[in-house]
This record gives structure tokens, sequence and C-alpha cells, in this order.
């Protein structure tokens, strides 16, 4: 079985408590004998896939296969055109080239569920949301390349996993994926 869950800001990847005041998986009633495949640290949010199916740990996580990932990540202050291309092109982070990804700016910008906690407001540093699509995913990444071009992360949202979205999944809910929506997490097949 392969399960959709909407990870809410606050929640661990793991199913048990690391003496932090996160919430683990086990309080959202997921069947038995299911892990998370990857993970989205406390701080992050959105879409957190888990399994009973070990085929897909290794199909997904492993570098060379090199499935996309989308992340909706609102930063401090507008990034100029050149400061996108950055990302894109790559960036050195802790003595790692990270690899060639998609950056942008939506122009019309998404209109994103509150979080509780909300995010930190600074009434004279405006904030927007870009959007990335990367084929790795490394630990703190994302937050590692905005903070490195000078736009810090100020809440991470993952919204699609190969062609699988979030979509209206409520944060904290989860769903059992059918064949078709299967298909769609590896586009390329399994």
């Amino acid at each position: 079985m392969l399960i959709a869950f909407h990870k809410p800001y606050g929640v661990l990847s793991q199913f048990t408590p690391d003496g932090s005041p996160n919430r683990p998986l086990a309080e959202f009633g997921f069947p038995k004998n299911v892990y998370p495949i990857g993970r989205l640290d406390a701080d992050s949010e959105g879409l957190l896939l888990l399994s009973d199916e070990r085929e897909w740990n290794a199909r997904l996580l492993e570098p060379r296969h090199a499935h996309e990932r989308e992340y909706w990540v609102q930063v401090e202050r507008i990034p100029t055109l050149e400061s996108l291309r950055q990302l894109e092109s790559g960036l050195l982070i802790q003595g790692r080239m990270t690899l060639p990804c998609h950056a942008n700016l939506p122009e019309l910008q998404p209109v994103v569920f509150p979080r509780d906690p909300p995010i930190r407001f600074r009434k004279n540093v405006p904030d927007c949301w870009i959007f990335l699509q990367l084929t790795e995913g490394k630990n703190r990444q994302v937050r590692r390349m905005t903070a490195a071009i000078g736009h810090p992360t100020l809440r991470l949202l993952r919204t699609r996993i190969g062609q699988l979205t979030l979509g209206d999944l409520p944060a904290g809910e989860w769903k059992i994926l059918s064949p078709a929506e299967r298909k769609l997490v590896l586009p390329s097949g399994f």
C-alpha cells in the first residue's frame, strides 16, 4: 500500500517521539507496518509518502533515479531573476554543489491555507512564494539554498512528488493511493 499524507507543521517524519514538542506520525492512525519514504523536517509541511512496500523506499530515495519534487517556498523579500538563476544553476552548500533545478516566482502568488503557528511577520520586509522543482533532497537543502541567495525561508510546503500532487488533501489527513495515483508518483514506471 502507498499512502499520501499532508504532514502539518510540527509533525515528525517518524513514528516515535524524539523528546521535542513535535508530534510523531503514530498520532495519525496509519495502518500497521507502514513507514515514511523520505522525510520532511518538523518545520516543513506537505506531501509525505508512507508505504509497507520496501521497493518504494529504494526507488524514490536512490539519487540515481532522480525523481522530481516540487516545493512552494515562502521567503523574505522578493528574489530577483538573477537570484532565481543562482538557485537553478546550483549552489555550494556545505561543501557540495546542489544539482540544477527549476525556480520561478509565480506572477500570481498562490493562496495557501494559514499555518498554526503563523509565520513571523515583519511589517517592513515583504515576503513572497517561489516554486522550486528539485531532483534531490538533502537535509534542509531548500532552506539552505534560499538562505544562500539572501532570502531566508519562512514557510516550506512540498506540493508534488513525481506527478502526484498534494491537491486539496487537508493538513493532518491521509489517503491510500489508487493504482492510477501510484503511477503518478513514478510516471516512468516502477
